[in-house]
């Protein structure tokens, strides 16, 4: 499961609380968690990446356990936490005029 906090622009377009939840089949990678979103919020799509090329947006930044992921390639996969470490959360940080998305991956 993904659990994924958005802004609160994305929030109010979406109409969703703080939090939502992904289910993810597959590998869990930058591509697979927004294709997901983008799927049960197809109001998000053009919002987090652009719809042609499929790169994020200039101001998005991804993070996860306090490293930035923005660069690496999106189907590269994402770290999962220990059962320890499920509070924390993975970060898409806000960078001034951009966003902040956190996600986090919970292993079973």
């Amino acid at each position: 499961m993904i659990r994924v906090i958005l802004p609160q622009h994305l929030r109010t377009l979406a109409h969703v609380g703080t939090e939502v939840t992904l289910e993810i089949e597959g590998q869990v990678t930058q591509r697979s968690v927004l294709d997901a979103l983008e799927a049960r919020y197809p109001m998000l799509r053009g919002t987090i990446r652009d719809q042609v090329t499929q790169e994020r947006r200039a101001f998005l930044r991804f993070f996860a356990c306090e490293e930035d992921l923005s660069h690496e390639l999106p189907d590269a996969l994402l770290p999962t936490l220990s059962r320890r470490e499920q509070s924390r959360f993975y970060h898409w940080c806000d960078c001034g005029a951009g966003s902040i998305f956190s996600w986090g991956l919970e292993t079973s």
